[in-house]
């Protein structure tokens, strides 16, 4: 029997040999037809594993696992339940300078828990983390030694059993629905919206419901508050089709927050791959968590509406050598990290302590693993990757035939969901827009750039503009690739947001407590002349039409439009550009903006986008433009005009320009019906004009057009009212300083079926 951390002997329970697979705690029925759980843990270095069982007392049992296949540690022990609390203490050397960091002191989360219970700090018991630092029990090393150059090579022997949280068992009927039979998320059952057809809505669970009217107080801020009609009932009347949320893994709160009083809002720190975030469960987390999440993604797909995850798997919660030990580093320090040449220290191409070491076999076997979990047995439907550069190393190098992008091309249930990559991390050579391969899509923040900066007037001519706007074919109109691998951005939950960038020149982070240094200084934003909130009519107006043009910008570009949740209807975060640790009114959404009749008609435009989008295939097109001319007219897919109505020319692109025409032509869709036969749809005009003072527009006229039929006209605070009649090709308009206009072509056919 292995000696507990004070060289006592560790009392135990029955233990049977049971199976190394799966992976995790998982509820069988054993030898004899006894019931009980199956432990299998993967431990490479390990010299001993225990799993220890926890009462609802806080009594712990110590169980040793002395069955060992192909480095998984695993047993089967009888009458352990679901609801169950358990963790793992694992034995190894001590020896930093090696990078072995086993500590049986520490007790660890089991990497495939699938719910956790309680928080570090106290297990939900005594919250000390949410008083002050983390206990300096649940650190591997003592954290608080004199010589901080060399405190993590000292040991700490307090057990930290007290102050973590725990797994829990999960059985396998964890996915019985509310009318008993289980849930089966077959494919009829999901919405498959195309990519091309896919408007996403970024989303954080809490924030988004936390002060939502319509939500019943004890639903807010959960799973089951987000899956409330109320809540529903917003993501359905704007139309978007699928909610990226904010990570929703388990995750723990940072020493340096809490020691601030603030703790991490965003949940970009996970420590559990498999478990949904405990405090975003309303009804309980013993396990209760997991059908919450199932049943909230059930009502979304009922709505129609997609779930994707943001997921972060380039790094864990134990930050570098000066972090706790709740998990990986107990484990297997050494197969589970990126560690440099003095294995002392981490390799850190993610800005937060350490890199996960996706190329070992196991790592990228628990990423997968927890993937397909995420979608086999959750329902969701896709994954954005933070900071996805990082999980394309290897050795040290960004690389597009890397073990991670191999595996998921060939996985049979991962090459079918959604794949979003945020194509950098802050390692050498990590940027890399533009080069994933053909099943992904990217977050394009050179869209985000180009069209904020056109926005505020700094753009020197519009070339960049043209190609973000059709799609952004120079980066990604090869291997296959369509327009829909550009995910289009203007705003993310990173940054400002879109009334914020409009308001304020500079970031406004001193509530972060760190000086206002943290976040970027290039926020491309223009405050229409006041800094921040002001009562002068003038600029609240400009600020509006602003959001307007924005907004319109993006819904009507080539590609897939993300919106962030509020930016719909006004939200503000005070100039704070890094939120990340605002989990308060700041960060959460404000559902009285919607009484504002201003802020209600800037939601009503964006709902009127989306349908547009929705209605005319022509906006939301699979294939890039060619170019070329389409059809018995010669008319082009795609055409550029000046204001004098002339196509543009190269001298055009290069000279400085505000006001740009954008026809887009119906005649080709690049889709197909169910037999084959070619979609049209109606052409269209928009017209983009960013200058402080309006300039004449001359309408293309034949064979583009008969005449235009004015549809949004964002230089207008009330888009309800009819936006005018139609005008005729050829003619001269006035565009309204910065402002946008959509135009439908009217056919010659149409105009003289009007005059008849």
């Amino acid at each position: 029997m292995l000696p507990g951390p004070h060289g006592e002997p560790a009392g135990g329970a029955p233990v049977w040999p049971g199976s190394a697979q799966p992976l995790g705690a998982r509820v069988r029925t054993g030898p004899g037809g006894v019931v009980g759980t199956n432990f299998a843990l993967w431990a490479q270095g390990a010299e001993g594993v225990e799993v220890c069982l926890f009462d609802d007392d806080g009594a712990e049992t110590r169980c040793p696992l002395t069955e060992r296949t192909h480095e998984i540690w695993h047993g089967f022990v009888p009458g352990v339940l679901p609801g169950r609390r358990y963790g793992y203490r694992v034995h190894g050397r001590w020896d930093p300078w090696t990078g072995a960091r086993w500590n049986p002191a520490k007790l660890l989360l089991d990497p495939y828990a699938r719910a956790v219970d309680g928080d570090f700090g106290g297990a939900g018991v005594i919250p000390r983390a949410w008083h002050g630092a983390l206990p300096p029990e649940v650190y591997g090393h003592v954290r608080d030694w004199p010589q901080q150059r060399i405190a993590d090579t000292v040991r700490d022997n307090r057990d930290s059993a007290p102050y973590v949280p725990k797994g829990v068992v999960v059985g396998d009927d964890a996915s019985v629905g509310p009318d008993g039979p289980p849930y089966e998320w077959l494919d009829d059952r999901r919405p498959k919206t195309p990519w091309s057809d896919t408007v996403i809505y970024e989303l954080h669970v809490r924030g988004f419901t936390k002060r939502h009217p319509g939500v019943p107080p004890e639903l807010r801020g959960t799973y089951a508050g987000l899956a409330h009609p109320a809540a529903i009932e917003h993501l359905t009347r704007l139309g978007v089709t699928a909610v990226e949320l904010l990570p929703v893994h388990q995750f723990a709160h940072e020493d340096h927050l809490l020691r601030r009083g603030l703790r991490n809002y965003w949940g970009y720190n996970s420590i559990g791959y498999f478990a949904p975030h405990g405090a975003y469960a309303a009804t309980g987390t013993r396990g209760a968590q997991v059908g919450e999440f199932r049943r909230m993604v059930r009502a979304l797909h009922d709505a129609g509406i997609e779930v994707i995850l943001d997921v972060v798997y380039n790094h864990t919660a134990e930050s570098g050598e000066l972090g706790p030990t709740l998990s990986l580093r107990g484990i297997d320090n050494r197969a589970y990290y990126r560690l440099q040449q003095d294995p002392r220290r981490y390799t850190d191409y993610t800005g937060c302590g350490n890199t996960l070491q996706v190329p070992h076999p196991h790592v990228l076997r628990l990423i997968t693993d927890s993937l397909r979990y995420w979608v086999t047995e959750m329902g969701v439907d896709g994954f954005r990757f933070d900071l996805a550069a990082t999980l394309a190393r290897t050795a040290s190098d960004v690389d597009m035939l890397s073990p991670f992008l191999t595996v998921i091309a060939q996985d049979p249930v991962l090459r079918r969901v959604k794949l979003i990559a945020e194509p950098w991390d802050v390692g050498p050579g990590g940027y890399q827009v533009g080069a994933f391969p053909s099943l992904w899509s990217e977050w394009n923040d050179r869209y985000r750039d180009a069209v904020r900066d056109f926005w505020r007037g700094a753009l020197p001519d519009v070339r960049d503009l043209g190609t973000r706007l059709s799609g952004s074919s120079d980066l990604y109109g090869w291997g296959g690739r369509g327009p829909y691998a550009s995910v289009n951005f203007i705003t993310a939950h990173d940054g400002f947001t879109l009334r914020d960038l409009v308001s304020y020149d500079r970031k406004h982070n001193e509530a972060n407590g760190e000086g206002n240094r943290d976040g970027t200084g290039d926020n491309r934003s223009w405050n229409c002349g006041a800094e921040g909130e002001t009562e002068d009519p003038a600029v609240r107006a400009l600020r509006r039409r602003q959001l307007r043009n924005l907004l319109s910008t993006l819904l009507l570009s080539t590609g897939v439009p993300m919106l962030v949740a509020g930016d719909e209807m006004g939200r503000t975060q005070g100039g704070n550009n890094n939120a990340y640790c605002q989990d308060n009114e700041t960060g959460w959404l404000d559902w009285t903006l919607l009484e504002d009749p201003g802020w209600g008609a800037l939601t009503d435009l964006t709902a009127r986008l989306i349908q547009l989008r929705r209605d005319h295939p022509v906006l939301r097109r699979p294939a890039f433009f060619s170019g070329r001319a389409q059809g018995p007219d010669g008319l082009r897919d795609l055409a550029w005009f000046t204001a004098a109505g002339a196509e543009m020319t190269e001298p055009d692109w290069y000279a400085p320009t505000a006001a740009l025409g954008l026809y887009l032509s119906g005649h080709d869709t690049a889709r197909r019906a169910a037999q084959g036969a070619p979609i049209s749809d109606d052409s269209f005009l928009v017209l983009l004009h960013s200058g402080p003072a309006p300039v004449d527009f001359t309408l293309p006229g034949p064979p583009w057009a008969a005449a235009y039929e004015l549809l949004v006209d964002t230089s207008r605070e009330d888009q309800d009212a009819p936006p005018g009649a139609r005008h005729r090709a050829g003619s001269r308009i006035v565009l309204p300083e910065r402002s946008v206009l959509l135009l439908r072509a009217v056919t010659a056919v149409e105009e003289d079926r009007k005059t008849e």
